[in-house]
This record gives C-alpha cells, sequence and structure tokens, in this order.
C-alpha cells in the first residue's frame, strides 16, 4: 500500500466506529443501503468489469452485486462488499486466497463478485482488507479472516501463513470488537508501527556499514551496498512479526476513535482528539521530521475526527470550527510523499496542512489510495486529486490533479461511502 506491495501489519480499535473499519462512509450515524460502483485500474478485476474491459475512468456499476450493499472497502487490488443481509462479497486479486474462494479460481473469473464461502453462518456488519488478507466483523463482535501471508496479518497463532476459508481469530473471542474500546496490534511490527511490541534492531545504512559517508558511485559503497541488501536477506528469516493479536500497551488506557495502517506506518486517534503515529517515515507519513519511528504524537493544528494511511502519505479529517453542532465546519489536513500530488497543495511535506482547495465544502470522510487521494462531503459529493493513472480519479482522464476535482459524472446521486485500494476506488451510492 515491494514486488508485490502489501501492508505490513493489521490494527483493529473495540469500539472503533465500525464504517471505519469498512471504509470511509459518511459518518451520520446511519445505516443506509444501496449500489457499488467502481473506478481505476481493473488489471486485477478489483473495479469487478469483467475481462476484456479495460480500466474504469469513470464511476462505473459493478454488476453482480446483491441489490441492496451495506459497506465496502478496498484492499490493495481487491474489494469487499457486505450485502444487507449480512453476506460478504469478493472480486479482484486472488493470488493469496484473499476472495475466500480458494487458491485456484481461474484468473479471468476473478472480476466476478462471488459470495465469499465460510461465512455463511455469520451475520457480518463489516469489512476490510489489505493487499493479501480480507477480514469481516460478525454482529457478535466476532473477527474473521482468511487469505495469506508471512507476516502474521491473520492473526491466527505462530507460523500460521494461510486460511483458505474464513477463520475465526480465537485470540480476540472473549471481547466484542464493537464494544470493549481497546486497540490490539499484530502483523510485522519494525520500526515502531505497533507502538513498543516486537521490536528489533534495525539494518545498518551502507554508511554505517563502511563507518563514514562517501561517494555513492564509489566501490567502497557499492560493497557496503550489497553487504546491506545480504543483511536485509538474512533478516527476512528473522522478522519481528506479532502473530496473534496484541494489545498496544502505550495506549491501553485511553479511548482510541479510530486507527488506519498505512503500508509501513499507522495513524491512531483518540477521543480526545490526540493523533499518534509510527512506523517508517521515509516520506514524511509520520508528520514530522525524521527521528524516532516509535508512536509520538502529531502536531496538528486542528482537532482530528478521523483518519487514513497509504503507503506514504496520511489525511486527517479535522474540526475547523467550533461554532454550533449542526455548522461546525471541517476540513483535510495532508502530510507525507506527494510525488503526484497526492496531498492536494503544495508547500511543506512532512508536517500537517491543510487543503485549501476545499474550502466551503464539509468533507465527513476521506480515503488515501497509493499516489492519489478521495473525499466525500455532507453532501454526498466526491472530490478525487493526485494521480490520474489508469482513471482512479473519476474524472474520465489519466491526467494528475494538483487540487481536488469534484467527480462530476456522479451529479444527482448521493453517496454514502468512499473506499480507496492502491489505485482504484469503490463507492456506496444510494438506492
Amino acid at each position: 500500500m515491494r514486488s508485490l506491495l502489501l501492508p505490513r501489519t493489521r490494527a483493529f480499535a473495540l469500539r472503533r466506529p465500525l464504517s471505519a473499519l469498512a471504509g470511509a462512509g459518511r459518518g451520520d450515524g446511519a445505516s443506509r443501503a444501496g449500489s457499488v460502483f467502481g473506478f481505476g485500474d481493473n488489471s486485477h478485476g478489483a473495479v469487478g468489469q469483467p475481462p476484456p474491459a479495460a480500466d474504469a475512468y469513470v464511476p462505473t456499476p459493478v454488476p453482480s452485486l446483491p441489490p441492496s450493499v451495506s459497506a465496502v472497502a478496498a484492499g490493495h487490488y481487491h474489494s469487499l462488499a457486505v450485502s444487507a443481509a449480512g453476506e460478504v462479497w469478493a472480486w479482484g486479486r486472488n493470488d493469496e486466497g484473499q476472495l475466500g474462494r480458494g487458491l485456484h479460481s481461474p484468473r479471468n473469473t476473478w472480476s466476478n463478485p462471488e459470495q465469499v464461502r465460510g461465512l455463511e453462518n455469520v451475520q457480518v456488519r463489516a469489512v476490510s482488507a489489505s493487499g493479501v488478507v480480507s477480514a469481516a466483523i460478525g454482529s457478535d463482535g466476532s473477527l474473521w479472516v482468511w487469505g495469506r501471508s508471512k507476516r502474521g496479518q491473520l492473526g491466527l497463532g505462530k507460523d500460521i501463513v494461510e486460511a483458505v476459508v474464513p477463520s475465526r481469530v480465537e485470540a480476540l473471542a472473549s471481547y466484542d470488537i464493537a464494544e470493549d474500546g481497546k486497540l490490539f496490534g499484530w502483523g510485522y511490527s519494525e520500526n515502531g508501527r505497533l507502538g513498543e511490541m516486537g521490536q528489533s534492531s534495525k539494518v545498518p545504512s551502507a554508511e554505517e556499514y563502511i563507518g563514514k559517508t562517501v561517494d555513492k558511485y564509489s566501490s567502497s559503497m557499492m560493497e557496503a551496498v550489497e553487504k546491506m541488501v545480504e543483511e536485509k536477506i538474512r533478516s527476512e528469516d528473522n522478522m519481528p512479526i506479532i502473530w496473534e493479536p496484541s494489545l498496544v500497551h502505550e495506549v491501553s488506557r485511553l479511548e482510541v476513535s479510530d486507527v488506519s495502517c498505512g503500508l509501513d506506518h499507522s495513524l491512531i486517534l483518540f477521543s480526545d482528539g490526540v493523533l499518534l503515529s509510527g512506523g517508517d517515515n521515509t516520506y514524511g507519513q509520520l508528520g514530522r521530521k525524521a527521528g524516532l519511528s516509535k508512536l509520538l504524537p502529531v502536531d496538528v493544528s486542528y482537532r482530528p475526527f478521523s483518519v487514513s494511511a497509504s503507503v506514504g502519505h496520511s489525511l486527517a479529517l479535522c474540526h475547523t470550527s467550533t461554532e454550533g453542532i449542526d455548522d461546525v465546519e471541517t476540513g483535510v489536513l495532508s502530510w507525507g510523499w506527494n510525488c503526484s500530488s497526492q496531498l492536494g497543495r503544495s508547500g511543506q511535506e512532512d508536517i500537517p496542512a491543510p487543503v485549501n482547495c476545499l474550502s466551503g465544502e464539509r468533507p465527513v470522510s476521506a480515503a488515501a489510495g497509493r499516489v492519489h487521494s478521495a473525499v466525500l462531503t455532507s453532501r454526498g459529493e466526491v472530490w478525487t486529486w493526485g494521480s490520474g493513472r489508469n482513471g482512479r480519479l473519476g474524472l474520465g482522464s489519466s491526467i494528475d490533479e494538483a487540487e481536488p476535482c469534484l467527480v462530476d459524472t456522479l451529479e444527482g446521486v448521493e453517496v454514502l461511502q468512499v473506499a480507496a485500494g492502491m489505485d482504484h476506488n469503490l463507492l456506496l451510492v444510494a438506492d
């Protein structure tokens, strides 16, 4: 969110809003159903258009789904939907079994939504997806996972790297995901993305191997790089992995309101508006200068109420005024990687700053893709910016947009939810 780009961690806040787990929703507390639209990269079938359909440059209905859908979620290259009856449907990439239809389904069937096998006796109310793993929350608060990950994302126990059919996460069996108010994390824990648990010594840089800074093209530097690569390969056999959900002790006494796991970093938001970030900071996605990668507060000027983390950038929705309950103004802060203008603004990239071109709108949810961003407003409208490649902005072209643009082909419809994968998006549109 590497040859195949995978997020390396999972985290769930028990009592976290279920709309946040399923994707970015209207946030008004209402549970409404609708139909699913998709746009962007369809090379793995994640947009739901059957072969030989190419990428979708404007929001396009996803066929073969139940007539009434209550929630959607976008993994890196696959998609999930929850029907109003509590069934889970999946389509897109299935190399790791994340569609729940076995590992050997023909590739030309991936784009066709099918009901996930093994959840027939579970009334599902929310779903979540990463690059290689899918998850569902039952009405009884149970957590179910399927897919394949050597980095512990399944949370099913030590060295369990595959679940062909949905399997219950027994380590959380005594908790209700929607009620208990605790934060658990599991998976790859390097660089503090899961807090203090599972920390290991970091692999030295090439400069550290040779003890000094030299020209990056010198023979000594090249030798050091080779040694560094060899060390990283060896470290794969001793990866800092948390195999089962573990309590994030640093925040065990605080009330978590939202959490988002990017490719190599995490964002944790508390009900009092304090925001923590931890993990890799290569692109400034932690919202601070390079330094300690453990969980530390992000300095924000406004009070956040929702967050979204991706490969190298982060988004936070904030209250920008407190003038009355009904008329409170909201805005979007962005920081981190800006190679394709996915921050939607100019200026310093490693500190949170507002996306000013949304002035006058009231964003209620945000979703960060690999190098694009999407926002849903209180009017049920969708705005996108960043890379336009493969049609991932839904604007009818492949042009990058440095500032938010209204997806005007949705005029006359009300969007209830937006979810962003790596290079595709899903919309839940009111019937």
